[in-house]
């Protein structure tokens, strides 16, 4: 009888839900959960070599002891904790380390006396003797200089914030890897069954026609070996010139071969992560899921709308809770220098504003002014911590009101033949800093001009627009400066309308 690797001592149980503990076990066990403390305890369900036992809602406790045992031993957990646990998703922005944020000195330095915890999902291409490995060797830790460098800085900013606010122990768990599309997160069936996420999936089953699973796996290590020598050629480049052009880099450094070649090794592929990662620790009991992703997906806009409504769906099915939070984090400016705008991820951040305004139970972090242009891993992870946290302070836990945790957001205009009044939902009013920049508007031609805006109480009122007006949107652009926010200092999402 064992546990899943996601248990260990020093974890945190989520308070006021039932609480699953699960593994696997000989078909013939009677187990047991309890938590003498409580004195709590129950049987566990055994099926098909796994077991699950479900233990009743608890409220928040620093320090508990769970005991698993059976007639084959026992396992017995200690210093764990009853509070809060999210689980942090998505790729490089949310894998982004605590030693290397803008901040990080300061926040390792005082990390010990935070009331925080962290699982770190293994990181695996394959489920093989590797993963097995991985995961028997992986822990909660407690939070300290030298355990937290580690850390999602996103997941650490928002579990800090969020134990001060409700004076409990908060534990995320990290799930994520960088440059992943959404479709490495989702089960094949998710992705099979909507017509628009087909290509997906068509995609890699062409890369991988008529090729056996040891050629894949060949390919895959030997690219492996060939990018390693690659990225300390890059690094040198930059290291010796920081402003080097990236088609010189191409040039010393020879292909960028980058992601590989498809196949069951490459942890980029279609649900690939689903496999190795999300199925693996679920569907250990959280209260919500933190999601900063879409750059993997910039290529395919159109129907990342699509794609995030069935990761969540797919999520929370995974989890058997149809109604579990979901915040989303919508992408922030960002540009490479070398790169012309092509407006693929207003397109991101525009699926992301519609899955918050369509699906129950979510949340949308605005966090335009957080990025940095030609760095597409901003070093200043504090603003999108917090935000995350009023988030779930406001949709999950009813501790504060949309007006503290949300800008205004863009609800619909009036064409007044000439000028056009623009109307906001959750909106007393605005903070400029700067000219108010990045309107436009476009007449039936279709044709988009930059037009000048001022405020007027609560509404903004943009001049000298086309007659009619057919259409109007905001900093429709990968990258520009952030003038608009809120009374609240959020900064105001962007947005494009049809009339």
């Amino acid at each position: 009888m064992k546990t899943a690797p996601v248990f260990s001592s020093n974890m945190v149980l989520q308070r006021g839900k039932n609480v699953r503990i699960f593994g696997q076990c000989d078909a013939d066990e009677d187990i047991r959960v309890s938590i003498p403390e409580l004195q709590i305890g129950t049987e566990a369900l055994v099926s098909n070599g796994s077991w699950t036992a479900v233990l009743p809602p608890m409220e928040a406790h620093s320090s508990v002891t769970v005991e698993v045992s059976s007639e084959s031993g026992s396992i017995i957990f200690t210093n764990v904790a009853i509070g809060e646990v999210w689980l942090a998703g998505g790729q490089s922005n949310m894998e982004f380390e605590l030693q290397n944020d803008k901040n990080s000195a300061q926040a390792l330095a005082e990390c010990a006396d935070e009331n925080v915890r962290f699982y770190y999902t293994p990181k695996c291409e394959m489920t093989d003797d590797k993963l097995i490995s991985s995961e028997n060797a992986s822990r909660w830790d407690m939070p300290s200089a030298e355990n937290s460098r580690a850390w999602s800085a996103v997941g650490y900013y928002f579990a800090k914030e969020l134990s001060r606010k409700l004076g409990v122990t908060v534990g995320v768990i990290g799930c994520n890897w960088g440059g992943t599309s959404a479709s490495a997160w989702i089960s094949r069936t998710y992705l099979e069954q909507d017509s628009r996420l087909r290509p997906y999936i068509d995609e890699y089953d062409k890369a991988c026609e008529g090729k056996t699973k040891q050629q894949m796996i060949d390919e895959y290590d030997e690219y492996t070996a060939y990018h390693a020598a690659w990225e300390k050629r890059m690094q040198k480049c930059y290291e010796e010139n920081p402003d080097i052009e990236w088609d010189k880099v191409l040039e010393i450094c020879g292909e960028n071969r980058y992601p590989g070649p498809m196949g069951c090794k490459n942890p980029m592929r279609p649900c690939g992560l689903y496999d190795t990662m999300v199925s693996r620790i679920s569907p250990y009991t959280i209260a919500g899921f933190l999601y900063y992703q879409g750059e993997s997906d910039d290529h395919r806009p159109d129907t990342y709308r699509e794609l995030l409504t069935a990761l969540i769906d797919c999520w929370r099915s995974k989890w058997l809770d149809d109604e579990l939070p979901f915040m989303i984090v919508q992408l922030p400016m960002f540009r490479f220098k070398a790169d012309p705008d092509h407006k693929h991820w207003c397109g991101i951040r525009e699926a992301q504003m519609r899955v918050y305004k369509t699906v129950r139970n979510t949340g949308l972090v605005v966090a335009l002014d957080c990025g940095e242009f030609n760095n597409i891993h901003p070093i200043d992870k504090t603003p999108v911590g917090h935000r995350l946290c009023l988030q779930a302070l406001c949709e999950v836990y009813g501790r504060l009101p949309k007006s503290e945790a949300l800008p205004p957001v863009f609800r619909d205009f009036t064409d007044c033949r000439g000028s056009v009044v623009l109307r906001f939902d959750n909106c007393d009013g605005f903070d400029l800093r700067g000219e108010p920049d990045g309107f436009e508007a476009a007449g039936t031609d279709g044709e988009f001009i930059s037009v000048r805006a001022h405020i007027e109480g609560t509404e903004i009122v943009l001049e000298n627009t086309p007659v009619p007006t057919a259409e109007v949107r905001y900093k429709w652009t990968n990258y520009a400066s952030v003038e608009l926010y809120g009374r609240n200092g959020l900064p105001v999402p962007p947005f494009k309308h049809r009339i």
